[in-house]
């Protein structure tokens, strides 16, 4: 009411700011008593940066077998805003900090639980090992990838290539769904709205020593991003498998 103007800052990413009462000073229109909450935030007035909330989770080969592996929250903001991607392995350096999240703002300060958090001022890849999403290619390398995409027996060839140790008629038609599962799918959208993933996943089934861990551990090597989980350590990595009896 009263015409006054304030600007104020937010000095955390992950806390809000105090919309402070007005008590009529700077405003334009004297003597007028606002009532509280009458300020209001114009948000096309206000000045914005990019950020962005990520979770940083330890290795899972540094994982015990059963356990979950422990993370940490991180927020970056600026240039380092879509700078990695999920599975990515990376060094973070950053200022640790705290801050109240949900329902426990409410609480007071000198009571409520905080959750700690790394304000990240630098991220650094891992370009060796697995993860290793940003892989450099010489303008030469390129070109014979472009070559090898305009073979019509590219299918044949990449089916070939995939754990060449491991031979046999039956092997045909499984390196053939793993090339395709390396490769992935395109996402469709239907006439009716409805959205089909292009991630493929893959079944194995068999008898003993049919090679079906050497055909894991060849994927898991070659795939940027991949996880290679067995027996109890499948619970670790955040998959679950039940069997469950049919009633009928």
């Amino acid at each position: 009411k009263c015409q006054s103007v304030k600007t104020l800052s937010c000095k955390s990413s992950m806390g809000g700011i105090n919309i402070p009462k007005c008590d009529n000073n700077g405003g334009t229109i004297m003597n007028v008593d606002c009532g509280v909450g009458s300020f209001v935030i114009m948000a096309d007035q206000c000045e914005y940066i990019d950020q962005q909330t990520l979770k940083l989770q330890e290795s899972p080969e540094v994982v015990p077998t059963g356990e979950m592996p422990r993370n940490i929250m991180l927020t970056v903001d600026r240039y380092l805003v879509d700078k990695v991607t999920p599975g990515t392995r990376v060094s973070v350096m950053g200022i640790s900090s705290l801050f109240n999240s949900g329902a426990k703002q409410k609480l007071q300060a000198s009571s409520a639980i905080r959750t700690p958090f790394l304000k990240v001022v630098g991220i650094q890849v891992e370009m060796e090992g697995g993860g290793r999403t940003n892989t450099q290619f010489t303008p030469d390398e390129e070109e014979e990838m472009l070559q090898l995409a305009r073979d019509p027996n590219i299918y044949e060839k990449l089916a070939r290539s995939i754990a060449p140790q491991i031979s046999g008629e039956y092997t045909v038609d499984i390196k053939k769904a793993l090339a395709c599962l390396l490769m992935g799918g395109s996402r469709k959208v239907l006439a009716d709205g409805v959205r089909l993933r292009g991630d493929i996943n893959i079944l194995l089934m068999g008898d003993p020593s049919t090679a079906k861990s050497q055909f894991l551990k060849f994927i898991e090597k070659v795939a940027p991003i991949g996880v290679y989980t067995s027996g109890k350590g499948s619970s670790a990595a955040g998959l679950t498998a039940s069997v469950i009896k049919d009633s009928k």
